[in-house]
C-alpha cells in the first residue's frame, strides 16, 4: 500500500471500513443499527478486541484499542492490531479501506495507519508469482478530525522511506553492489530532494580511507563512499546532524570466513547504510527544517587473492594504524573512515548505525538496539524516540577497560578485543575516531528477521529509520 489519504468529507461512504474505538460506547452514535450494536456489545463482553460485520455489500471491521502499561506500549499495541487486521483485509481482496476515528485520538489513528501500512509491505521483485501473491490493499482513507494533512504527509514520507530501506536490505548482492547502492541513493535523492555525491575508488584512495580500501581488497567490485545532504533554508540547526551507516553489501567474513549458515543472510550487512539512506529520504520528503548529512562507506567483504589477512596492519584516514586480527570485524574498519570524514562538518551530533556484532544480537535479540556513545543529553532524547516508535535502546557502557582490550603489540590499536564484551569493544574502537558528540547504534538484532514479527515482517525491517525520523523531527522543532 502506497497511499494514505485524509478525506475532506466528514461522512464515510457505505464501503469497506474500520471503526477504531475504545469500547462499544464510542459507537452508539456511529449510525450502526441496534442489531449491529447489540452484536458488537456481545463480542466486547466475550473479550474480543477485533472482529467484523458482513453487510454483504461491504465489511465493517471493529477494532477496540487495547491499552498497554504506557502510552508508548498502547501505540505499539495499536500498530500490532492494525497489522493483524491487514491480513484479514487482504484475505478478502479489499483494495481500499476506510478508517473511521471513534477513539478521538490522532496519535492512535496515526499509529494504526503506520502499523497497517508497514505490515502491508512485500518484496516480490524476483517472484514469478508476484501478481498473484501481491496484497490487494492499495489505499487507506482516513476520516478523522484529530489528524491534519501535514501529519498524514509526514507519515506517508516515513512509510515510503521504510519501504525503500527494506527494499535495499532485501536486494541480493547480484544486484546491489556498492556501486549500485550509490545509484539507488542517487535516485532517492532526486525523488525526495536531497543532494547525493558518490565517491569512486580513485577519490577514496585520494582521501586515504585505508579501512574501506582494506576491506575492499578481496573484491573485484570497487567500493563507493556515498555522501548525502539535506540543507533546507529554514533549518533550525546551525551545525548538521550527521548519520553514518555501515554499507557492507555482503559479508563473507573475508579470510576469517563465516560458516555457511552464518552467511546466508549477510546481504543485510548494509542495514545501517539502508537506514540512514531511508532516514534522510524521509526527512527531506517531509521537508523537516533540520540540516542532515548521511554518509555510507560501501563495499562487499570477500576472500579473494589480495584480501587482507589476519595479522595485516592498515592505516585509517586519520593516520591511526590498525592490526587486523579478524577480517570478519570489518564493519568498524569502514566506519572509522566515515567517522573521521564526519569531522569536516563540525557536527552537532553524529549517529552511526551498523549491523556490527553478533554480541549485540545475542545480548538483547530482535527486541531492541544496543546503544552507546558520548552524547548524554542527545542519548536521553533518542531513547525517548526509541520508546515512541518501539525501536528501543539499551545503553551499554564504554568504560576505558574496553580500550585496554584493544591494545596492539605492533600497531596503535587492534580490531577485536577478545571473546567477551564484543559489542562494547566494537563501540570503543569506533569512539577513537570521534571528537564530537556521538552515538553508536548496533542494529544487528532487529535489522533482518528470519520469521515475521508483527508489522516489521520478515527479512529487512529498516530498523533505525523510524527512530531517526522521530528524533530529527524533534531536533527540527528545537
Amino acid at each position: 500500500m502506497s497511499i494514505i489519504q485524509l478525506s475532506k468529507s466528514k461522512k464515510a461512504i457505505q464501503a469497506d471500513r474500520i471503526l477504531l474505538c475504545n469500547n462499544s460506547k464510542d459507537l452508539e452514535k456511529s449510525g450502526l443499527s441496534d442489531l449491529e450494536l447489540k452484536h458488537i456489545k456481545s463480542q466486547e463482553k466475550a473479550g474480543r478486541k477485533s472482529f467484523f460485520l458482513n453487510n454483504y455489500e461491504y465489511y465493517t471491521f471493529i477494532q477496540f484499542i487495547q491499552e498497554g502499561k504506557t502510552e508508548d506500549l498502547t501505540r505499539e499495541s495499536v500498530r500490532g492490531a492494525a497489522n493483524l487486521l491487514g491480513g484479514a483485509i487482504n484475505s478478502r481482496s479489499i483494495e481500499t479501506i476506510q478508517l473511521l476515528d471513534f477513539c478521538k485520538s490522532g496519535d492512535l489513528i496515526l499509529a494504526f495507519c503506520e502499523g497497517l501500512s508497514l505490515g502491508n509491505y512485500q518484496f516480490l521483485k524476483y517472484k514469478a508469482s508476484a501478481d498473484k501473491d501481491r496484497n490487494s490493499l492499495k489505499k487507506l482513507k482516513v476520516f478523522s478530525d484529530n489528524v491534519n494533512q501535514k501529519e498524514i504527509d509526514e507519515l506517508q514520507a516515513l512509510i515510503d522511506a521504510v519501504y525503500a530501506a527494506r527494499d535495499l536490505v532485501n536486494e541480493p548482492l547480484s544486484f546491489l553492489t556498492a556501486s549500485q547502492l550509490g545509484k539507488e541513493a542517487t535516485v532517492l535523492g532526486k525523488r525526495c530532494g536531497f543532494k547525493v555525491d558518490v565517491l569512486n575508488k580513485t577519490k577514496i584512495e585520494a582521501l586515504k580511507m585505508g579501512g574501506l580500501l582494506a576491506v575492499n581488497k578481496g573484491s573485484i567490485d570497487p567500493p563507493t563512499f556515498i555522501i548525502m545532504e539535506y540543507k533546507p533554508q529554514n533549518a533550525t540547526n546551525k551545525k548538521p546532524v550527521v548519520l553514518v551507516g555501515k554499507g557492507v553489501v555482503y559479508d563473507t567474513g573475508g579470510l576469517s570466513l563465516k560458516p555457511s549458515d552464518g552467511m546466508m543472510t549477510m546481504k543485510c550487512d548494509m542495514g545501517g547504510g539502508a537506514a540512514v539512506i531511508g532516514a534522510i529520504s524521509a526527512v527531506s520528503k517531509a521537508e523537516l527544517p533540520v540540516w542532515t548529512i548521511a554518509l555510507v562507506p560501501a563495499t562487499d567483504n570477500r576472500p579473494d587473492g589480495n584480501a587482507i589477512v589476519p595479522g595485516d596492519v592498515i592505516t585509517i584516514s586519520d593516520g591511526t594504524t590498525v592490526e587486523v586480527l579478524n577480517t570478519d570485524a570489518e564493519g568498524r574498519l569502514i566506519l572509522s573512515d566515515a567517522l573521521v570524514y564526519a569531522k569536516k562538518y563540525k557536527p552537532s551530533l553524529v549517529i552511526d548505525l551498523a549491523t556490527l556484532t553478533g554480541a549485540a544480537s545475542r545480548a538483547i535479540g530482535k527486541y531492541g538496539i544496543v546503544a552507546m556513545g558520548t552524547a548524554d543529553k542527545e542519548f536521553d532524547e533518542l531513547k525517548v524516540s526509541g520508546n515512541v516508535v518501539h525501536e528501543r535502546l539499551v545503553e551499554f557502557p564504554l568504560w576505558d577497560d574496553y580500550a585496554d582490550m584493544l591494545k596492539s603489540d605492533i600497531a596503535d590499536i587492534k580490531n577485536i578485543g577478545g571473546a567477551i564484551a564484543g559489542a562494547n569493544t566494537a563501540g570503543k574502537f569506533l569512539e577513537r575516531f570521534t571528537d564530537y558528540p556521538w552515538i553508536h547504534l548496533d542494529i544487528a538484532g532487529p535489522a533482518f528477521l528470519d520469521s515475521p514479527d508483527s508489522y516489521r515482517g520478515k527479512g529487512g525491517t529498516a530498523s533505525g529509520v523510524r527512530l531517526l525520523f522521530n528524533y530529527l523531527k524533534k531536533v527540527s522543532k528545537s
